[in-house]
């Protein structure tokens, strides 16, 4: 069974689509931060003004100190996983998210405890 896809221009409820513009990483880095052990998430109501393609919008980061490119690609596809599980049901429409990874964290943390914490994270920032 194939699952139907949305007509063109229209997202599936509980999509999201990628920051990829600095200015975006900007913003959500003035906004609210939840800590977590292998992340941390930063979060942003947007204004009603702003543009968007979805509902929500996310964005990945790691910097140089979680490791080399290889490391960085892992942490980042890891953390790309966790969203795509979580935010659909815990997120919010009108708001950013930025998920930024821990040097030696993010890469070795468990999987399900990362879901699990991101889940907090998002209830506790929309609180």
């Amino acid at each position: 069974m194939v699952p139907e896809t949305p007509p063109l221009g229209e997202s599936p409820p509980g999509a999201f689509s990628v920051l990829r513009k600095r200015a975006d990483f900007l913003r959500a880095a003035r906004a609210q931060r939840a800590p977590m052990p292998a992340f941390l998430l930063q979060a942003r109501l947007r204004d009603p003004a702003e543009p968007a393609e979805t509902a929500m919008r996310v964005g990945f980061t790691c910097s140089k100190k979680v490791g080399n490119a290889v490391a960085r690609n892992r942490a980042k596809r890891r953390l790309r996983e966790i969203a795509r599980a979580v935010i659909p049901t815990e997120g919010q429409a009108g708001w950013d998210y930025v998920l930024i990874g821990r040097a030696d964290a993010t890469a070795d943390h468990p999987f399900e405890a990362m879901k699990a914490d991101l889940a907090c994270a998002l209830r506790k920032l929309h609180k």
